[in-house]
């Protein structure tokens, strides 16, 4: 028994949602999105409550069950307000900056690394050690943070790198603190 899978979801005034046999697209203030929903996966919508629900308990059946219905859900709350991903650049000399629609890092690199915005999502570079990513699809932006945050990972022993805002690095000992 899926305890989320489970949970009934409420569409919020200003979201349409509309599903077409197998597929489901919510439209709302910040943009539209679809996305095709597994055969075995039955979704319904009354009185603007959509309800998933699994044919029986195979192990498939009831991975998709949650699955499919915080899909449903990530979509909603997308359109309704964007998802954000905060990143931090540390490192001497280490910084973003935005140039149109490019992201441009200078990471210690004999070059500087540039990154073009995906499509629906979109850069913020408050001061040149921040980054955030901005869009409506929650997969997309932590996709394109991670891709972001492969370009020179948090190093264990400085702290140099980028990293998420929220995550913690932890720090090693040098040489010198073994005695």
């Amino acid at each position: 028994m899926s305890r989320i899978g489970n949970k009934p979801i409420t569409v919020p005034e200003g979201v349409e949602v509309k599903l077409d046999g197998q597929s489901i697209t919510v439209k709302g203030p910040k943009g539209t999105l679809e996305r095709e929903i597994h055969k075995n996966i039955k979704v319904t919508l009354d009185n603007n409550v959509i309800t998933v629900t699994r044919p029986d308990d195979q192990k498939e059946n009831r991975s998709l069950h949650g699955l499919t219905r915080t899909l449903i859900n990530n979509m909603i709350q997308g359109v309704k307000e964007e998802f954000t991903r905060k990143l931090e650049v540390n490192g001497v000399g280490y910084r973003a900056q935005k140039q149109g629609k490019k992201l441009v890092l200078t990471l210690g690199y004999s070059h500087p690394v540039e990154m073009e915005e995906p499509e629906g999502i979109t850069f913020e570079v408050p001061n040149p050690n921040e980054i955030i990513v901005r869009g409506i699809d929650k997969e997309k932006v932590g996709q394109t943070a991670a891709v972001i945050r492969t370009k020179r990972p948090p190093e264990v022993y400085r702290g140099k790198g980028i990293k998420y805002a929220e995550e913690v690095i932890r720090r090693k000992e040098g040489k010198a603190g073994k005695k």
